[in-house]
């Protein structure tokens, strides 16, 4: 008996081919829009997780409010110098910080001229370290900067392609940078952003010289004394560069964030617009919902004949009624499991479009078994409850006007 509940919706589906696929096109489209989405907002989710965790648990990044997402370009009301570096360095719990600064100069080689940022780096070998070791990068050709080095220069991990100036750059060329002539002694690894990938990294010194920005510092990375509470020297430093500052409590203009916090801070931006993409998406699955609730209804006008005959041989009005209701879920488990196949197939496809085109640092989309078979168990439901009235319709026919209709 429980055979029939689901051989006979079965068959009917498969007699009304067109008008079934027809039925299943909001679903499909619905369930594969939410999978998608829901797929790439956790991938983008585990791709700055991974990039955090590697930064570890002693890092805090401080910049000027309002540029902790622009690349450690302080804001021209707003420096951080040298001394707010001094400051931090006399603030207990402290092991080492060091400063650095972004700009995006005309850079030249081969008559080719590009538009990359160019950072000044420390170059005493602590400061160098800690700044590499938040890049999560190392040097794999020539050498890295060193103390004394002026107009050196250490590639990202790009421009060892000869496509971005059209021929090769190499340990021992020469680039100009802001017409300055800088010689390149090294090239750091792969971090995996486009971004990051084709900075030129040069001696702060030098940097602050060529671009006149005496003592000025982008973004200082501060690391925490083993044992130390992350956040109480947070806290330490929050208070020490608002007294050395003279501002009042309240009105700081430095970001101090540990990972944590960054994590936090880029997880709660993706939620939201993933739960504004997913509310449009929803809205494909109620018209799939009322695609289905519609065929269904021209089922029960379409076999009213059919359903006299069963009553008549002894079916009950709950036969009835779960015979429709199994035919409107089937609609949507359907639905569900072609949706979730296009949607996982689609999060794929654009993270392999994404690592070609920005990096693999920025997608990790990866198959989550429990957002599957919840989604093909919500297609599932949402197709039977599409068929709740249809259902009870045809289980509340009079087997004699059944009979009668035609």
């Amino acid at each position: 008996m429980i055979q029939d509940y689901f051989k006979i919706p079965w068959k009917e589906i498969k007699r009304r081919k067109l008008r079934s696929w027809l039925t299943l096109i909001g679903i499909i489209i619905g369930i594969s829009a939410i999978v998608a989405l829901i797929s790439l907002g956790q991938g983008l989710q585990n791709a700055v997780e991974k990039q955090f965790s590697n930064l570890g648990n002693d890092k805090i990044f401080i910049s000027a409010k309002g540029s902790a997402l622009t690349m450690g370009l302080s804001i021209d009301a707003i420096k951080i110098t040298s001394k707010d570096l001094d400051v931090i360095r006399g603030v207990s719990g402290i092991k080492k910080a060091t400063g650095y600064i972004y700009n995006s100069p005309k850079l030249e080689y081969n008559d080719r001229v590009r538009y990359f940022y160019v950072s000044g780096i420390p170059t005493e070998p602590d400061e160098l370290s800690l700044m590499e070791e938040a890049q999560n990068t190392d040097i794999i050709k020539g050498r890295g900067l060193q103390p004394g080095d002026k107009y050196k220069a250490v590639l990202g991990y790009d421009y060892q392609q000869p496509e971005l100036f059209e021929k090769e750059i190499d340990v021992g060329s020469k680039i100009l940078i802001d017409n300055k002539e800088f010689k390149v002694v090294g090239f750091y690894s792969k971090i995996g952003s486009p971004i990051d990938d084709k900075l030129v990294y040069i001696p702060l010194e030098t940097y602050q010289e060529i671009f006149n920005k005496p003592d000025e510092l982008g973004m200082l990375i501060v690391q925490v004394q083993s044992g130390e509470s992350i956040n109480l020297v947070a806290d330490r430093l929050n208070k020490e560069l608002r007294k050395s500052r003279n501002l009042e409590e309240g009105k700081e203009d430095l970001s101090i964030q540990t990972p944590e916090q960054l994590s936090s801070s880029f997880s709660t931006i993706l939620d939201m617009v993933q739960i504004v993409l997913i509310g449009i998406a929803a809205i494909s699955l109620l018209v799939g919902g009322i695609g289905i609730m519609n065929t269904m209804f021209t089922s029960v006008l379409e076999r009213t004949k059919e359903i006299g005959i069963l009553k008549a041989i002894g079916a009950k009005n709950s036969h009835i009624l779960y015979l429709f209701l199994v035919e409107s879920g089937l609609y949507g488990l359907g639905g569900g499991i072609i949706g979730v196949t296009l949607g996982m197939g689609m999060a794929k496809l654009a993270e392999v479009a994404v690592g070609q085109f920005l990096g693999s640092a920025f997608l990790d989309v990866q198959v989550n078994w429990w957002l599957i078979f919840g989604t093909l168990f919500f297609s599932f439901l949402i197709g039977c409850l599409s068929g709740i009235s249809p259902a009870r319709r045809a289980s509340k026919l009079s087997p004699v006007d059944s009979l009668r209709y035609e």
